[in-house]
Parts: structure tokens; C-alpha cells; sequence
């Protein structure tokens, strides 16, 4: 039975609109990752935009829960039902129906669909919410529905808004399997398991808590799907249902060790962890060392230990992610369209952490051997600083030992890189008023984008914000604020497209359009009044400016990712962009550094692409007819039934929704300005074309011109070449100048051997000793020498019983420094000059001793 499916349909059936599952980065700055099915409906349940035309969603959501607030990790592979990335079957009701239907869907799925036996199911409400009591008593016995408090049945959104209370429906696993104190209705034993919560939004609530009837309560269910698969096989643990078992059976059949009640553990580990990591990956979210790049590299640093655990010593994952793949990628096809290039990625990642694994382990056991309770927070920092062991995965391992980690100590060390890390997803910062958008929203709607065939355009202004986004009715001379029009020209930033600048005016107002944004599905423009004053209704002339050239960086953008395909393969995937009127700037999946070569034939090929004047195509598709022409994706973005698809000739085919030039030979010239890395397995490339082209050619021709001056030479290469040579030897000269400039070194002998100890204020003391020791057959040299605020200390010894190493030891300390070496050779370095002269004599003294 699919499982995904029948739930689905059978809300289809009830005229739910089915909604595919939304990024796993969610459009919500306070998540750093979509944590449950309402996220995607979050502005709908607030008001901030209005409901649907068909009142009622249904969706399989995945979910994750491996990162801020909402964090399952260190649970996972313990227990039956915790898991970093699970599926959640969820229908929703926007002020349509309520707990009636609510209750009486979720009944007749469970008691006909999934068929589960009456007999087995309870379900609870509020302790308050006599209605839900009621209700539910049409379905099932009054002694198996039970009321309970705030903590278990009242869910709200936050503080404060829409909440309500909640009913839950559970499944019983069987006293003859589950019968300790904790297993009963409210315990914390595995009896009775939580299958699904219906919550019903009915109130508001505001700052001081008090609650406000909602003029149009709405529902809002979630059922765990991996729950609820187990419950139909007859497993009281995830990780043995089919959900599970055959990346299990996989990992089994590569794996080193068999599986055992001791390690079992570890391959469910693995086994939640690949599922994670690849649909990470393949929505774009890359491996970094902030923000969820860093949760996604320790989810796979943590299964890899794991793997090392079992005996793995080399990348494994790749295998598994074919099994993954074959078992889901029918529901989620991104897991087909980018295979290769997840398990590319992840080969790159376990290669490196297997390089570091093996040190990491020794050092982690050493100190393991020597803690009593509490693990030292330095190492702890050095594990993760040196080795690359996230701070969990080392809290981890010594889980298992019954320890903890310095905590305090560890967080001393790691303060800058968690407040990088912190910052990494946070919001822009703009406090956004959301309820004046939703007023906008409720009075006038959307406004509509007409700037893909217009850069002017007469159009009224519908609204107006001040610039903390709060609705005003003018906007006056000097002041700042938003524009809202009817009809926009203007481009809002999206897709790497900067958004469009330009001017709002009429005879006598003239606003200056800083930047154009989407918020709330509107399109406005910040502007700064220059001339008189604008108001609701007015008509004016939208002007954009600059279009033309952010357009040729765009459409440029499209030919280059074609023509890195081409050159380093298919594997190659965008992984972000910028596009303004100056530059473009392209990130692209690759494990290396480029080369000149494969540098100079991209920009060849995208050259040769502008030359060919291929004219651009513009079509809207349904998404799968758009997939079917090959059109490429960008990963992470969510895409409607409809699409925008932008196409070059036989050259290039993408989702777009940004503007572009009509021809490809309106773009220029294209020249790639710099190639670089951004995070592990992600390259940068940035480019100018247009006008920028023209400058950046022009200023190349000008500095070649002042070089050709400056060496005087036509050919600049010979000329350089020319310098570089007398540099080197004008170098060599000073070199051999100040070896040659040495003070006469004091010299004495004792019995049959030649002992140097003297300060050397030039020349190069390393070799002086080489020169001392090859010279003589017994010989005892120690020289100081003073280099600014610091000095150097090097010892050599030849054919006597004296060390190095144990005479640099006793003097380095003189001068404040410290250093050893070898029987024959040991060198220092120390930071207080005003000691040199004792550290001399002392060094005399002590090899007298030890002659």
C-alpha cells in the first residue's frame, strides 16, 4: 500500500488541492529549515495574504529537524521514531470546514482507508474543548477519548496569534509488548503512539494573553508518514519498516561488520543520514561551514563516523544514495535528475573526512583514556577546529562512554565561528509591518508585472509605505518610502536579478526608484521623493533605467552555465547568482579550481555563443512538459504547474522568471574577470559583458600600454622577463653581501674540540653553523643573533657528547623563547633581547660543564 499516495488522493477526493512539498529551505527567516507541513501556509493561517480560491490543501511535506530550535539528531538511530529528514502527511482547512470534518476525514481515513482496528485507536482533546469531546463521540467509546492540558492538547504559532487547541490521535502497540509504569494514556512509555494532531485555529492571541475568537477558524492537521508505515507492518520501530530496511539490507551487504544488537545503532544512523544529506543536496543546500551547509556536513561527518565505527575506511555512501533513490525518487524526482551529482558531492565530503577521521579518533581516545567525568572542552574545540568532529558528534561518542564535554571551556574557543554561523541565516533585518500588508492584500491585491514587454509604463499608485513598510497616505519631497503601482515595469529582485531602478513621475513629481522588491507576493519600489508629492490614485509614468545591461548580464549567465557543462561535465549545477548592470557572478558545483585552460575555453565557447546572434525564445509550459525539453532548475526554488522557460537556440534551456536580452549578440563581449572558490566543492566564476565588457577591455589595453612604458620594451613579456632577471640578481647580490658582512666569531678550544658560543648581529647563523661543522671534526657551536624585538638561537654539534637539543633547551628559556632539536642540530627563538649577553655567557658555562 502507498501509503503517500492514498492519503493524498483521498483528501483529493474531498476537494483538497494537492500541493507538492515546499524547499526545505523555507521563505521564513525565523526557520532554518522546513520543520513541519503548515510552514508553507504559515502567511495564509496569519492573514498576511489571503486564502486560496479553493479553501482546503493537502501535501506530503518533507521535513527536517537537524538544526536550530527544532533539533532531533543526537536522538537519531536510538530510538524508534526520531529522524533527521521525515515525511509529513498534513490537510488544511483555510475558513472552511472545522472540527467536524476535521475529525470525521481523519476517522473514516484511519478506520477504512488504512483500515487500522478500532479497537486499537484513543485519541485525546483539551480539557476545555467540549465541542471536539462531543464529536468525537459520533466515531469512537467515550472511555478511549481523553482530555488533557495545555501542554498536550493547546498548540500555538508562537507568543502570540493564531492558536487553538488540538486533538491527537493514538494507536495502541499492545500491553503484551509495552507494559511498564509509563505505558498508559499521558505516559512516556511506547504503548500508545501519537499517529496524528488535528489542531484547530480558532483564537488569537495577544500580547497579554488574552484569547480573541478567529472570524474564520481554520485546521491544520500533521501525521508522521514513517509512524504510520511501521504501524501497518507491524513493527514497533521505524528503522524496521520498509521506510528504512532496504538501506539497511544495503548498508549490511557493503559493510565490513555484520550487523549486531551492539552496533545496530549505527546503521540506522547511516541509513537517516543518507536520506538527509541527499535530499539536502539535491534542493541545493551544499556542504559549508555556516548556516545549513554546516548541519548538513555534520549529518554526514556523523554518519562517516559511524561508518568507521563498522570498519568503513573509504567513501561508502555513494552505494546507498542508488538504494535511496530507487525507493523514493518516484515521489521525489529531484533525487533522479540529480544522482550524480549528490553522489559526487558526497564521495568529496567523505573523502575529506576520512582523511581526518583516523588522527581525530586517536586523539579523541587518548584524551578519552585520561577524563573522569567531564571531557576537556580544548580538545573538544581541537577536534573540531583540527580535525573536523562537529561538537555534537564528539558529545556523540561520549554518549555512549556515559561522559560530557567543558561545555563553557568549548564555547570559549568556538564564540566567532557559532556567531558566523548564527548570522549566516538570519533575516535581512527589515522589520516588516504584515499587517498593512495584509490590508493592501485584502483592498487591492496583487499588482501586475508587465515589464518583460515595457520599460514605461502609465500606471496608478494603489499603495503607499513609509520606509518601516507601515501604509501612509502621501509620500512628500525628501522623504523615503515604498511605491506600490498597479501595473510595474519594474523587476523585482528574484533569481539572481538585481531588481530595477529608475524614476515614478509626472509634470510635477519626480520620485528616484532606489531598488524594486517582492514582499508578500507585491512588487514595490523604494523610492526618494526628489520633486512635490505623490498620493493614492495618482497616475504616473514608470520609467525603468539600467535594464538593458542587467539584461545582458542575466542572459550571459544562462550561455556561461551551458558552456561549463560542456567543459567539466554534466555534474556542474548552478548553486547561485547575481546578475546587475556591472558584472555577473555565478556559482557552480565543481571539487577544484579551474584551470587557465578550461577558463579560456568557457569564455571561447560563450563568445562564440554571443557571436552566432541566437535569438531568444520565451514560453510558458506546464512544469513537466518544461522537463521534458530539458529545461534546467534551480535548485531550491519552488516551481508552479506553470512555468517561465527562457531558450538560446540548441544552446540553453532554463526556468527563468528574470529578463534577457532578445538576441544573444546584444550581450557584447564576454570576459571572464576572476575564478574562485566559495565553500568545499563550489566555485565561483565572474564575469563582465556589455558596457562593462567595453571598460574592463579598455582599461586592460591602458595598463598594457603603461607597462610597455615602464620596461620599455614593445614586447611586454620580454621586457618583464628582463626585469624579473635582475631583480634575481640584485637579490643574490644583497644576499652574498650580507653573508660576507659576519662579525670575527670568538672562538676557544677545549681538549681536541673547537667551541663557538658568540652573538651574531648579521649574516645567516644557520649556515654559519653548517660552515662550522663541515670545516672541523670535533666542533660545539651556539650563536645568538638579535632581530629587532625577537632573537634566534641555533646550536649544531659534531662527533662529541654534548647535545644539541639539551643546550638550546637550557639557554632558549634566557631569552623567553623555547625549542629543541636533534643530537647534531637544534635551533630557538626567543623575545627578550635585553638577555642576549647572560644567555651567552651561560651557554659558555654549560658547555664547559658537559665536555
Amino acid at each position: 500500500m502507498d501509503i503517500r499516495k492514498e492519503f493524498l488522493e483521498f483528501f483529493a477526493s474531498k476537494n483538497h488541492n494537492i500541493i507538492k512539498s515546499a524547499p526545505l529551505v523555507p521563505d521564513d527567516a525565523t526557520l532554518l529549515f522546513t520543520n513541519a507541513g503548515m510552514v508553507q501556509f504559515k502567511d495564509i493561517f496569519t492573514g498576511a495574504v489571503p486564502s486560496p480560491t479553493v479553501p482546503r490543501a493537502t501535501s506530503c511535506q518533507l521535513c527536517v529537524r537537524a538544526g536550530g530550535k527544532h533539533n532531533d539528531l543526537e536522538n537519531v538511530g536510538y530510538t524508534a521514531r526520531h529522524h533527521t529528514l521525515f515525511e509529513m502527511l498534513g490537510n488544511f482547512s483555510f475558513g472552511d470546514y472545522f472540527k467536524k470534518d476535521a475529525i470525521a476525514y481523519a476517522w473514516e481515513f484511519i478506520t477504512v482507508n488504512l483500515a487500522l482496528p478500532i479497537e486499537k485507536l484513543w485519541v485525546t482533546v483539551h480539557t476545555s474543548d467540549d465541542e471536539a469531546y462531543d464529536l468525537w463521540k459520533e466515531h469512537i467509546s467515550e472511555d478511549r477519548i481523553m482530555r488533557f492540558g495545555d501542554k498536550d492538547n493547546f498548540w500555538s504559532m508562537g507568543d502570540t496569534g493564531a492558536c487553538g487547541p488540538c486533538s491527537e490521535i493514538f494507536y495502541d502497540q499492545g500491553e503484551e509488548h509495552f507494559n511498564s509504569e509509563e505505558d498508559v494514556m499521558g505516559g512516556e512509555g511506547d504503548r500508545f503512539l501519537e499517529i496524528w494532531n488535528l489542531v484547530f485555529m480558532q483564537y488569537e492571541r495577544d500580547s497579554q494573553g488574552v484569547l480573541t475568537p478567529l472570524p474564520k477558524p481554520s485546521i491544520d492537521t500533521g501525521m508522521g508518514l514513517e509512524r504510520v508505515i511501521a504501524i501497518k507492518e507491524g513493527v514497533f520501530n521505524n528503522f524496521d519498516s520498509s521506510a528504512f530496511k532496504p538501506l539497511i539490507e544495503k548498508i549490511q551487504s557493503i559493510s565490513p561488520t555484520k550487523l549486531t544488537d551492539n552496533n545496530i545503532a549505527s546503521f540506522r544512523v547511516i541509513a537517516d543520514h543518507v536520506r538527509t544529506v541527499a535530499f539536502m543536496l539535491s534542493q541545493g543546500i551544499l556542504f559549508d561551514k555556516v548556516g545549513r551547509g554546516y548541519v548538513a556536513r555534520r549529518i554526514l561527518r556523523r554518519a562517516v563516523r559511524h561508518g568507521y565505527l563498522l570498519g568503513f575506511r573509504e567513501a561508502f555512501m555513494g552505494e546507498i544514495i542508488t538504494t535511496l533513490t530507487q525507493m523514493m525518487g518516484g515521489a521525489y524526482n529531484e533525487l533522479i535528475e540529480q544522482q550524480d551529482f549528490i553522489q559526487e558531492q558526497v564521495k568529496l565530503e567523505e573523502d575529506r573526512f576520512f582523511k581526518t577521521i583516523a588522527s581525530g579518533m586517536e586523539l579523541f581516545n587518548n584524551e578519552l583514556a585520561k577524563t573522569d567525568k567531564v571531557f576537556s572542552g580544548e580538545v573538544a574545540f581541537l577536534l573540531y577546529d583540527t580535525h573536523g568532529f562537529p561538537l555534537d558528534l564528539t558529545q556523540d561518542m561520549l554518549r555512549e562512554k556515559g561522559l560530557e564535554v567543558d561545555i563553557e571551556t568549548f564555547e570559549k574557543s568556538m564564540q566567532i565561528q557559532r556567531d558566523t554561523a548564527k548570522q549566516a541565516w538570519k533575516g535581512s533585518g527589515d522589520e516588516i509591518n504584515e499587517g498593512d500588508f495584509k490590508k493592501i492584500l485584502d483592498s487591492v491585491g496583487v499588482n501586475e508585472f508587465v515589464g518583460y514587454t515595457n520599460i514605461t509604463y502609465n500606471s496608478k499608485i494603489v499603495a503607499l509605505l513609509d520606509e518601516h513598510f507601515n501604509q501612509v497616505e502621501t509620500l512628500k519631497a525628501n522623504q523615503s518610502g515604498w511605491i506600490m503601482l498597479d501595473k510595474t515595469p519594474f523587476y523585482a529582485t528574484s533569481g539572481g536579478q538585481i531588481g530595477d531602478i529608475g524614476a515614478i513621475e509626472d509634470e510635477n513629481n519626480i520620485a528616484i526608484v532606489k531598488e524594486t522588491k517582492k514582499l508578500f507576493n507585491i512588487n514595490i519600489s523604494k523610492v526618494v521623493i526628489e520633486k512635490g508629492n505623490f498620493h493614492i490614485s495618482q497616475m504616473v509614468e514608470s520609467i525603468v533605467a539600467s535594464r538593458g545591461e542587467v539584461s545582458k548580464h542575466h542572459s550571459a549567465t544562462h550561455l556561461l552555465q551551458s558552456a561549463l557543462k560542456m567543459v567539466l561535465g554534466d555534474t556542474v549545477s548552478q548553486a547561485g547568482s547575481l546578475n546587475d548592470a556591472t558584472r555577473l557572478r555565478f556559482d557552480f558545483t565543481y571539487p577544484k579550481a579551474m584551470t587557465k585552460k578550461q577558463l579560456d575555453e568557457v569564455e571561447d565557447l560563450v563568445n562564440s555563443m554571443i557571436a552566432r546572434g541566437i535569438p531568444r525564445i520565451t514560453e510558458e509550459l506546464d512544469i513537466d512538459e518544461a522537463k521534458k525539453k530539458g529545461a534546467i532548475a534551480m535548485f531550491g526554488e519552488k516551481y508552479g504547474d506553470r512555468v517561465r522557460v527562457v531558450q538560446f537556440g540548441d544552446v540553453s534551456v532554463e526556468f527563468c522568471g528574470g529578463t534577457h536580452v532578445n538576441n544573444s549578440a546584444d550581450i557584447g563581449s564576454f570576459y571572464i574577470t576572476k575564478e574562485s572558490g566559495v565553500s568545499s566543492g563550489v566555485r565561483r566564476i565572474e564575469a563582465v559583458v556589455g558596457l562593462a565588457a567595453i571598460s574592463y577591455a579598455k582599461n586592460a589595453i591602458n595598463t598594457l600600454g603603461t607597462i610597455e612604458q615602464e620596461v620599455k620594451n614593445k614586447d611586454v613579456i620580454q621586457g618583464v622577463l628582463k626585469l624579473k632577471d635582475q631583480i634575481k640578481t640584485l637579490k643574490q647580490e644583497i644576499k652574498d653581501i650580507a653573508n660576507n658582512n659576519v662579525a670575527p666569531i670568538q672562538e676557544l678550544q677545549i681538549g681536541d674540540a673547537k667551541v663557538v658560543v658568540d652573538i651574531v648581529t648579521n649574516g645567516d647563523i644557520k649556515k654559519i653553523v653548517d660552515d662550522l661543522k663541515n670545516g672541523n671534526e670535533k666542533v660545539a657551536v651556539l650563536l645568538i643573533q638579535p632581530k629587532g624585538d625577537k632573537v634566534a638561537l641555533v646550536a649544531g654539534v659534531k662527533n662529541l657528547s654534548i647535545k644539541a637539543g639539551d643546550w638550546i633547551k637550557a639557554i632558549a628559556p634566557i631569552v623567553g623563547g623555547g625549542g629543541g632539536g636533534r643530537p647534531d642540530f637544534a635551533q630557538a627563538g626567543g623575545k627578550d633581547v635585553s638577555k642576549i649577553e647572560q644567555a651567552k655567557d651561560e651557554a659558555l658555562q654549560f658547555v664547559k660543564e658537559h665536555l
